[in-house]
């Protein structure tokens, strides 16, 4: 079975597979999981934490891209 759950990423409905891992969900929506910090329905989810973390329906994850300068 392959429905597509809702998830609200940066305030934006997107959808994905039921299922699947953060680093995976990251790539398709076009980020670098390197460049990235993830908060996970209101948590910060610490990067050990992110292979174990499969999206569900209803999830919040706002994603901050982090940018180098000085």
């Amino acid at each position: 079975m392959s429905d597509n759950i809702t998830l609200l990423v940066n305030g934006e409905t997107r959808s994905s597979l039921p299922q699947t891992p953060l680093p995976d969900l990251l790539q398709q929506l076009g980020f670098n999981p390197r460049l990235v910090a993830v908060e996970y329905n209101g948590e910060i989810l610490h990067r050990q934490f992110w292979s174990d973390t499969k999206v569900q329906e209803g999830d919040r994850l706002e994603i901050v891209t982090i940018v180098g300068g000085g």
